[in-house]
């Protein structure tokens, strides 16, 4: 194999890395429907939650420990944070030779919720 397949091999990899990094970015911060939990809402209601269990029956025990394990998965989501605009970036600078080079359209990047603006900083257009 030569160095010029390995460094074609290594770049395709990195590419591959920074499209899946931010295409999964993108998914797990879609808005979500309805309205959005606060912290101290969160708090309330996992103090509610504990003060039930000891004398809910066990059904409803399972529906509240279910819901106190949903209540800290969303209060520990809710407190990290990604920095979209350094795997923005990270994309925007592969975007269109991967998408050329797996034949990957406009239309199917919007399909998967990659915004315009992005797709226009890219450098992809409807057109190709």
């Amino acid at each position: 194999m030569t160095d010029e397949h390995k460094a074609a091999i290594a770049e395709g990899r990195e590419q591959n890395r920074s499209v899946r990094i931010y295409l999964e970015a993108i998914e797990g911060n879609k808005p979500k429907r309805g309205r959005k939990r606060s912290p101290e809402s969160i708090a309330q209601r996992l103090t509610a939650i504990e003060a039930a269990l000891p004398t809910a029956d066990p059904l409803t025990r399972l529906h509240l420990i279910q819901e106190r394990t949903d209540l800290n998965a969303a209060m520990a989501g809710a407190e990290s944070t990604v920095d979209i605009a350094a795997i923005e970036s990270d994309f925007v600078a592969v975007a269109k030779s991967y998408g050329q080079r797996k034949g990957i359209d406009y239309a199917t990047w919007r399909e998967l919720g990659v915004p315009r603006a992005v797709l226009q900083k890219a450098g992809i257009t409807k057109t190709g």
